[in-house]
């Protein structure tokens, strides 16, 4: 089912990158960030409130709490930069540099959550750069 949500997110990725693209043009980066990050809390919200995991906030706990805000602050420091980025740059330049966070993740699993390196990881890690760097120039 995993598999599923990823082709779903990366779909949506996608869309959601054409649509910030024609949506950016008259709008201030930061402000378009801004305006994008409180839709996405109000439909997380939303969807707690549907499946109805609200009561699940009181069991989280301090380590928890503390990495998943410090993944909202990258998160938001990602997502201005790439508005950014948009606003100044061809969309069909920007996906694929955006997208070496895919390579730059790996390489931090092998080293911050000491996941297991493959061949095959090294391998596409250096493919998906390559690739990146070959739509880019």
């Amino acid at each position: 089912m995993w598999i599923l949500y990823a082709l779903l997110s990366a779909f949506f990725a996608a869309l959601t990158s054409i649509l910030a693209k024609i949506g950016i043009e008259q709008v201030n980066s930061n402000l378009a960030t801004a305006i994008r990050a409180v839709v996405i809390l109000i439909v997380s919200w939303v969807v707690v409130f549907i499946t109805g995991k609200q009561g699940g906030i009181a069991n989280i706990g301090r380590k928890s709490l503390l990495f998943l805000a410090l993944s909202g602050i990258a998160a938001g420091l990602s997502w201005l930069c790439y508005y950014r980025a948009l606003q100044m740059g061809p969309a069909s330049k920007v996906m694929p540099v955006d997208k070496l966070s895919l390579a730059i993740g790996m390489a931090l699993a092998f080293i911050v959550l000491r996941e297991t390196v493959t061949p095959r990881a090294v391998l596409g890690g250096a493919l998906v750069t390559a690739g990146a760097l070959v739509l880019v120039l």
